[in-house]
């Protein structure tokens, strides 16, 4: 927990209750353990998206599609998003979702591995979505700051690792090395890089708001 739990639970306090149907979708998949985003960062994104207000949304991840649907309430009518994901059993779950809940057809799910589908995408995206595998984020960049368009907003969730981020390599599980060397480099290349103005910031499970120049 990044943020002090009686913390988060006072701000989740405050939320709107969803949709009957996308609560019902929530909930199952948090029971059944699927990283789906944290309430306090669905706030967030909702706030994003209205500021922005994109017409073209890329997601690289999207496990059952709960974000995907959830990002379709806030966007214009003519808006449209595209979303990436690998696993099998979510790409057959999340195709469900679509049928049943993406009645006018503005979500397009591409099955496979996300580092060749973005290399066949043209955009350009004013916003994108990063909800991936966390040690891929660095390798997704190049590809991810070619179909973003200027001005165009990436949201990167997940970046703090619990507050894993800041310990020392030696601090933490040899099994996530590679994810914690892999996520410092990706905060490191975004905060430095002089194609994107970004902000790390600490709720959820840490969200990286980068605006490309």
């Amino acid at each position: 927990m990044i943020v002090n739990e009686r913390v988060t639970d006072f701000i989740n306090s405050m939320n709107q209750e969803e949709e009957d149907w996308l609560f019902g979708l929530e909930e199952k998949a948090r029971k059944e353990e699927v990283p789906i985003i944290r309430r306090e960062t669905k706030e967030l994104l909702k706030s994003m998206l209205r500021t922005v207000r994109p017409k073209n949304v890329l997601e690289v991840g999207t496990a059952v599609g709960y974000s995907a649907l959830y990002m379709k309430q806030y966007l214009e009518s003519d808006a449209r998003i595209t979303t990436i994901e690998n696993y099998p059993p979510r790409i057959e779950e999340a195709s469900k979702n679509f049928e049943k809940w993406d009645k006018n057809r503005c979500i397009t799910l591409l099955p496979g591995d996300a580092a060749e589908i973005l290399k066949s995408l043209t955009g350009p995206y004013d916003f994108i979505f990063m909800d991936a595998a966390k040690g891929q984020y660095i390798h997704f960049l190049p590809e991810i700051s070619r179909l973003l368009s200027k001005g165009g907003l990436l949201i990167s969730d997940n970046v703090l690792q619990d507050g894993d981020i800041i310990e020392s390599r030696y601090a933490i599980k040899r099994r996530n090395h590679t994810i914690h060397n892999r996520m410092r480099e990706y905060l490191y290349v975004l905060k430095h890089s002089e194609e994107f103005t970004t902000s790390i910031i600490p709720i959820g499970d840490g969200v990286a708001l980068s605006v490309k120049e």
